[in-house]
């Protein structure tokens, strides 16, 4: 799995010109699946979002809370074109887990993510939608988090 986290101080998600999701101050998430991950890459994943510290704590100290200590939102976007690979000037998608698999992970992931942290404060895009994604940076503050590769059984990586 691959997360982008950025400290927002808001963000929202329009379908089709309906603002369908939106937080205030916290994190904006994207999200991609790779086609060989499974529930060890999203423990790892929702324990990074939730723990990072990019937040500062009461008395202005930096980078001293995560998410969750803070107790801010999270607005989640799957995005499958975090596993693009470039052929010439083609982009190639087959490192992206595909379509139900993905949505019945990307579910598992937001479900996870709920019950270990107020489910209230989690957001969600629309699985397969075309989105606008409007988010207001804060710093800005750009984090990639990707769980560790997985190696086949002569040591190779099985991940791009």
């Amino acid at each position: 799995m691959r997360a982008i986290l950025q400290r927002v101080r808001q963000a929202s998600v329009t379908v089709d010109d309906e603002v369908i999701s939106s937080i205030g101050r916290g994190l904006c998430v994207l999200i991609g699946i790779h086609k060989n991950d499974s529930q060890p890459d999203i423990d790892y994943i929702v324990r990074k979002i939730l723990n990072t510290r990019l937040f500062e704590d009461a008395s202005g100290k930096r980078w001293h809370l995560g998410v969750k200590d803070a107790g801010l939102e999270i607005l989640n976007v799957s995005q499958f074109t975090l596993y693009c690979e470039l052929k010439g000037n083609k982009p190639d998608y087959r490192h992206a887990m595909g379509g139900e698999a993905a949505q019945q992970f990307y579910q598992t992931f937001l479900t996870q993510l709920r019950n270990q942290y107020n489910g209230d404060k989690i957001k969600d895009g629309r699985f397969g939608a075309m989105m606008q994604v409007n988010i207001q940076n804060d710093g800005p503050v750009t984090i990639t988090i990707e769980s560790p590769k997985k190696m086949d059984k002569t040591g190779n990586s099985e991940e791009v």
